[in-house]
């Protein structure tokens, strides 16, 4: 994985937005271990790719909830304090989401 001076910063979520985001990634993690016994069980190629576009639909799903967290707080904090290369940040971001 690249490494991003980035990375390094951290966020503190409120417990709600915490949970939501466990829950979701909880969810997908399962249908990843559900997909995967499928491989293993020899299961037919349409049902696996089906089970794997409702992966990417939930990450989707997770990605857009995290964004706009991320967009209410981080950004409009970092811009209220002055800090506008946020916006060179969030949109790099963009521009990765929607390879």
């Amino acid at each position: 994985m690249e490494e991003n001076k980035d990375t390094m910063k951290h966020k503190h979520r409120e417990a709600k937005e915490y949970k939501d985001l466990i829950t979701r990634l909880n969810r997908i993690e399962g249908q990843v271990r559900g997909i995967k016994g499928m491989v293993e069980n020899e299961a037919y190629c349409v049902d696996i790719l089906t089970q794997v576009s409702a992966v990417q639909s939930a990450l989707n799903g997770f990605n857009k909830v995290l964004l706009g967290n991320h967009i209410r707080t981080c950004v409009v904090d970092d811009i209220r304090e002055g800090n506008d290369e946020v916006v060179d940040e969030l949109m790099k971001t963009l521009v990765k989401l929607m390879k």
